[in-house]
């Protein structure tokens, strides 16, 4: 099947000027150790942002607290608009937004197709005992759902999968399912967590191929943590650099590229406290 996913994901943004994500002042404390520290961030409508560091470094913290997983101290996070000192973890999706994880979280028991299906749940608005008795906007939603998850799943080459269990296919793949479950919800602002880690050269050249085709085929800005530089440097806008839950660097691959301060943090070893950011991931 062959589906013109541009009917419903839209264009890529001719300008980047608007604002879909503002961080301001953000700290988030563990038991009293400081795992971020007063970040400053934006995204622009359209973008593909980056945000990069060491092992420990405070990435998924922060990606944490965008997505309303954790509740930062200080701070505040806007997006678009309207404005939180937390973002309710309740609303996420309602707010147009959509994340990947650093370990897969799939449903191995069920099909390619039905864990796409899932990332629309958010969006139904039948009640239960409609869905359970297949009438009215249940009827409407279930087909809307599948229509949407097909073309979903034929743009990221999935087709051939389509009715496999998850758990029977190549981590890789995996991956690629995880990409599609958070597109199918139509996210504003897509949140990517490593999602090439543990993937051959090859599978992240295609990678980037449909980390591109959300923003540009989809529409959704996009925030990437991604520790291949090489990648980072090809795919984004815009790239911010923390270092010990501090923003050291931000600015174009090719500013932050010839930063000292970004040199001198890579050239480092892991941070010891890399097991505070990592318990709680």
């Amino acid at each position: 099947m062959s589906t013109n996913v541009a009917e419903w994901g839209g264009a890529k943004s001719a300008a980047r000027s608007r604002q879909i994500l503002t961080l301001r002042g953000v700290t988030l404390l563990f038991g009293g150790v400081t795992a971020i520290s007063d970040i400053d961030l934006d995204v622009a409508e359209g973008e593909i942002r980056a945000i990069i560091g060491p092992n420990g470094a405070g990435k998924s913290s922060l990606i944490n607290v965008i997505s309303g997983v954790y509740r930062p101290d200080r701070g505040t996070i806007a997006i678009g608009d309207t404005v939180f000192a937390d973002v309710p973890g309740s609303r996420v999706a309602r707010l147009g937004i959509a994340r990947t994880y650093q370990n897969l979280a799939l449903f191995k028991g069920l099909t390619v197709l039905e864990n796409v299906e899932t990332g629309r749940a958010a969006t139904v608005s039948s009640t239960f005992i409609e869905q359970v008795i297949g009438i009215g906007r249940a009827r409407r939603e279930e087909a809307d759902t599948r229509a949407r998850s097909e073309a979903v799943v034929d743009a990221l080459h999935l087709m051939s999968v389509r009715d496999r269990l998850v758990g029977t296919l190549p981590y890789g793949v995996q991956k690629r399912v995880e990409l599609a479950r958070a597109l199918v919800s139509e996210p504003r602002l897509l949140l990517l967590d490593e999602p090439m880690a543990g993937m051959t050269a090859g599978e992240k050249q295609e990678m980037a191929g449909f980390v591109l085709a959300a923003r540009d085929r989809f529409n959704a800005s996009i925030v990437l943590i991604e520790h291949d530089i090489g990648v980072v440097m090809g795919l984004s806008d815009r790239i911010a650099v923390l270092d010990y839950g501090r923003k050291i660097a931000d600015g174009t691959p090719d500013a932050v590229r010839a930063d000292q301060r970004v040199i001198d943090a890579y050239l480092g070893v892991a941070h010891d406290d890399d097991i505070i950011e990592e318990s709680h991931v």
